[in-house]
């Protein structure tokens, strides 16, 4: 056999060449399907440690002016230290749901390479596609199949965004902090001589305050999210009509 001959046996065909070409791609997505999904993993992780976090100062404080209204029978002392705690509470409170929601945007992106990611897998195979339940476009309607949410997309109803925020983590936080600030201002009328009607007007409008503010930020973050990302891979649904 000549060395023309030998060089030429040594040569991958086109098919072998393809295969591997395919699999080191294969490769390569699936190692940054991993490290997205890690990413996802930690900010679940900072999430709950947040939240776990504010309620522990919460029971903290209800425990002590407990303590206190025990040994004090609801006197200055009592007063004077629920309104110095109180706002400890509600500042934690925020900045808890502040920075879960950050979590979640940025969870929201991780999914949205996923879906990349996906949607490369089923161009390189697409007859596996009736084998994914899962979100193969990086729009809003993708991360939403990925997530399992058949709802319409966020920004469009306000009383359906409200209904789906309430359950959330954030949402219920929401609630909470909002309970927090409304005691803080009923607490304080009472402690300046107000009369208990206008204490409870003033914890209302206090709740109801904390409610429209955090909602409101929280719907202009999430079309902020939306329409701040173009993507590359939209779905059918955004293009006029889902395919089946």
């Amino acid at each position: 056999m000549s060395v023309e001959q030998s060089s030429r046996a040594e040569l991958p065909v086109g098919g072998s060449t393809a295969a591997t070409a395919d699999g080191v791609r294969m490769q390569i997505l699936a190692t940054e399907h991993w490290s997205l999904l890690a990413s996802r993993s930690l900010g679940y992780t900072d999430s709950f440690s947040r939240a776990s976090m504010f309620f522990s100062v919460l029971s903290g404080t209800v425990i002590a002016l407990a303590l206190i209204a025990q040994a004090g029978r609801f006197e200055t002392v009592f007063f004077a230290a629920a309104l110095l705690l109180l706002p400890v509470v509600f500042f934690v409170g925020m900045v808890t749901i502040a920075r879960i929601g950050h979590l979640n945007a940025e969870d929201a992106r991780w999914v949205m390479g996923m879906n990349r990611i996906r949607h490369a897998y089923l161009e390189m195979h697409p007859e596996l596609t009736q084998y994914f339940i899962t979100g193969q476009h990086d729009d809003v309607r993708g991360v939403l199949t990925t997530f399992g949410i058949s709802a319409p997309v966020p920004g469009q109803n306000f009383f359906k965004d409200l209904g789906h925020g309430m359950q959330t983590l954030p949402g219920m936080l929401t609630i909470i902090v909002a309970v927090v600030l409304g005691a803080w201002a009923a607490l304080l009328v009472v402690a300046l001589g107000g009369t208990q009607p206008l204490a409870i007007a003033a914890g209302a409008v206090c709740f109801f305050l904390t409610m429209v503010v955090n909602t409101f930020f929280a719907r202009r973050a999430v079309n902020a999210s939306a329409g701040g990302h173009k993507p590359k891979f939209p779905s059918p649904a955004e293009k006029g009509g889902e395919s089946p």
